[in-house]
């Protein structure tokens, strides 16, 4: 049986202290007590060295809420099982994550990100995710949008870096 040929694939998130990566209203607000100027916590270097995005539709349905869209120039992938209006390009999928993800490297797709609770939490599951950068936010919002929840097996990462920043905010970044 051959190996399946497949993109690296990362994370790039914040999250809560408590775990949240949004309210329960989906609001991204509490980010913004940690956005300094001129400090963009390495996304801008991550973000140029992905080919392409897959998230889930309720995170596009956020982004779309953005004054302007963020993934210029990027491939973006949505998992939706609803019919898509692709405002920027988008193109929906529903189905296999194994499946989709041959194909993109067949296409030239080298390096991922991946994004949405639910769709880190799929990655996560079926082993897809090789590397994972959390950002945690010094506060505890008490209720949300959790990054986190059962998973079908137990998953080590090991940390092979970390950071703290004068906005308090803590980074981690992991392989799997």
């Amino acid at each position: 049986m051959r190996a399946m040929q497949r993109p690296r694939c990362s994370v790039f998130i914040a999250q809560s202290l408590d775990g949240f990566i949004a309210r329960p209203d989906g609001r991204l607000d509490f980010l913004e007590q940690v956005q300094l100027e001129g400090e963009d916590y390495g996304y801008a270097q991550f973000f140029g060295a992905v080919d392409a995005m897959v998230m889930g539709r309720n995170t596009l349905d956020v982004v779309h809420g953005f004054d302007a869209w963020p993934y210029e120039g990027k491939r973006v992938v949505v998992l939706t099982h609803r019919p898509l209006t692709s405002k920027h390009g988008e193109e929906a999928y529903a189905g296999e994550l194994a499946p989709l993800l041959e194909r993109l490297h067949a296409e030239g797709v080298s390096r991922i990100y991946v994004d949405g609770g639910h769709v880190i939490r799929q990655f996560l599951a079926a082993g897809f995710v090789d590397d994972l950068t959390l950002s945690i936010v010094p506060v505890l919002l008490g209720a949300g949008v959790p990054l986190f929840s059962a998973m079908p097996r137990e998953l080590w990462l090991r940390a092979i870096d970390s950071r703290t920043f004068s906005s308090g905010l803590i980074q981690v970044r992991y392989t799997i």
